[in-house]
């Protein structure tokens, strides 16, 4: 397994709150793409970050996050440079906060390659101009010259992956790289994303709050709630079965296109980070809540189908979710 969550809880030693994470399992094969799911605030972003071990200093971390089998939460200070350098690379949502408005593009691309691969300039220079080529820019050896404020945001998230695969990853984090962009450039970089994927065999974690776009984009999906996977399945089955509540809540207040009908909109609000909250944490906000959900202890459960949900009630209410 490329990536390989396991029982990963992140909680603030310096706030009484909910963890950020807990008891966070989620894993990401070679050459597959998996989706993560929910509301701002739910910890995708978090999860990710666990990847590159980019978390908060004062945070108390147990469980595992394994890349290529090696731990990355007890990796020194030099394997942890090379492995963000090497292993996997992030591509966030604004490309212009991942690049300096006052350096060249070029400058931007050549550095890592330089530094991290040890390539020299007119051989950095050179393997720049072939990633931008790679990532679909006309004119590569133009665009080195160029700066960020002269290029489109389209344009820009095509340089901001050309970096993330400079150094060939095993891994690629794509966090909400797409969101900001139009519906016609979208389209066409997550195209990209899927290609480059494909022809790398990259394994690929999407972040996104589209449900809708995650089903049919990825493999797999995990959903997750106020810091909790509450349901992981097949993409493909994720529409036709949802199997957590809180999912079927995300598909209600969706629209589609082609498709006429009334949205519902899941009530009230996620907890926030400074709630601290006794059993399932959607219960305030379930249609189908039971006094016991109230103190039920939060654990995923692997159904008979293969699918993992965390809620009490999941077993018996199969079918009425859909």
């Amino acid at each position: 397994m490329l990536l390989d969550i396991d029982n990963l809880t992140l909680r603030l030693a310096d706030r009484e709150a909910r963890p950020l994470l807990a008891d966070v399992s989620l894993q990401v094969a070679a050459g597959e793409v998996v989706g993560l799911v929910g509301e701002s605030g739910s910890g995708k972003s978090t999860t990710a970050r666990a990847a590159l071990r980019m978390l908060p200093a004062s945070a108390e971390v147990t469980g595992t996050v394994r890349l290529n089998g090696q731990d990355v939460l007890s990796m020194s200070p030099a394997e942890l440079r090379t492995h963000r350098t090497r292993s996997v690379s992030m591509v966030y949502q604004d490309p212009r906060a991942s690049m300096n408005p006052v350096r060249r593009i070029g400058d931007f691309l050549t550095e890592r390659l330089i530094h991290a691969l040890g390539k020299t300039r007119r051989e950095a220079t050179s393997d720049a101009a072939r990633l931008l080529k790679d990532v679909g820019l006309n004119d590569p050896e133009r665009r080195l010259h160029q700066y960020p404020h002269e290029l489109s945001g389209g344009m820009l998230q095509r340089v901001v992956i050309a970096a993330g695969l400079a150094t060939n990853p095993g891994l690629l984090l794509a966090d909400e790289a797409t969101s900001a962009l139009d519906v016609t450039t979208q389209a066409e970089i997550l195209m990209l994303l899927k290609s480059l994927q494909a022809q790398r065999e990259m394994g690929l974690l999407f972040i996104t709050h589209d449900l809708h776009l995650a089903a049919s984009y990825c493999d797999r999906v995990y959903v997750m709630y106020a810091g909790r996977v509450a349901e992981h399945q097949s993409a493909r089955n994720l529409f036709t079965n949802p199997r957590h509540p809180y999912t079927r809540g995300l598909l209600g207040c969706c629209p589609s296109l082609g498709e006429s009908r009334e949205l519902h909109p899941i009530p009230g609000h996620p907890p926030s980070l400074s709630e601290i909250q006794l059993g399932c944490p959607f219960a305030p906000r379930c249609a189908y809540v039971e006094e016991a959900c109230i103190t039920w202890s939060p654990e995923v459960e692997r159904l008979a189908d293969g699918v993992d949900v965390s809620c009490r009630r999941a077993a018996d209410l199969e079918g009425s979710l859909v």
